[in-house]
């Protein structure tokens, strides 16, 4: 069953945040993840919520994304994303 990562960024530093952008989609690929949504205009429909940012990227698993998540690679530039922006990120079970 597909697992996706959902990302919720508001950013402080664009400068560093387009670092983190350029190396993130490497780490993403080398665990199987599609960028499904990555940035983009957002139209808000219902409620008050207005993100800078939503990324979504789809794995064949939970696990897969989970094992992205805490990958080495990815926990290194992670430290670029938490200087740059604040984020909120969550793995969510596909149907």
């Amino acid at each position: 069953m597909a697992g996706y990562a959902i990302i919720h960024d508001e950013i402080q530093d664009q400068t560093l945040f387009a670092e983190f952008r350029r190396r993130v989609g490497a780490t993403v690929e080398a665990h199987g993840g599609r960028y499904l949504v990555r940035g983009g205009a957002i139209e808000v429909m219902d409620g008050d919520w207005s993100p800078d940012r939503i990324v979504v990227i789809e794995f064949d698993s939970v696990e897969q994304a989970r094992a992205w998540l805490t990958s080495p690679e990815y926990s290194e530039i992670k430290q670029i994303r938490m200087k740059a922006a604040s984020a909120s990120v969550i793995i969510v079970e596909g149907v």
